[in-house]
């Protein structure tokens, strides 16, 4: 795994049990087994979005303090400027910029995706709360549950997040879009 992943299990770790919680009621309340968790603590396994805004909401914490350390100040406004976003690459997946990440106390989580052709989704995932989408460029297939969509540039969709979601890129160009993820 990449050191990314490595540092951000190592947060992962020392903010579980700073809130008191064993690597085993973390696995409960994820409802997966302990040693999948467990990978997840030792870096062994990529972190997907769903997995942190779940581990996020369970530690009451920022989505920042698990991907940085360093947790959010701002409170009036945040600006991030073009080439500053938070980036996070998902290996072999896809990758991300989160689009505020200095604001403390969000209510949703605003990242600019890129998907790669063969970069899609394995498998599905979901988390708590909802989720809009907006195609900038490119097409893709979002799954939501039992419904598959095809958006195209300037399409958008909005969905419950806790129902299992994945993107295939159609085509051979990327897919670019916002996600913006409300909690």
């Amino acid at each position: 795994m990449n050191k990314q992943v490595k540092e951000m299990g190592l947060r992962l770790s020392d903010l579980r049990e700073i809130k008191g919680f064993s690597q085993q009621t973390m696995a409960e309340k994820l409802s997966m087994p302990l040693a999948e968790y467990q990978n997840y603590e030792n870096g062994l396994s990529d972190f997907s979005f769903s997995f942190m805004i779940n581990v996020a909401t369970i530690l009451n914490i920022d989505v920042v303090d698990i991907l940085s350390g360093d947790s959010p100040i701002l409170t009036e406004s945040a600006l991030v400027k073009k080439g500053n976003e938070f980036f996070i690459k998902k290996e072999g997946v896809y990758e991300y910029k989160h689009l505020a990440y200095t604001f403390k106390d969000k209510k949703c989580e605003p990242f600019f995706v890129e998907v790669l052709p063969g970069q899609e989704d394995k498998e599905y995932h979901s988390h708590s709360g909802q989720e809009f989408n907006f195609v900038l460029s490119g097409s893709m297939q979002l799954t939501v549950g039992n419904h598959s969509y095809t958006l195209n540039k300037g399409d958008s969709v909005y969905f419950d997040s806790g129902l299992p979601h994945g993107v295939k890129v159609l085509g051979e160009k990327p897919v670019k879009f916002l996600a913006i993820v409300l909690k």
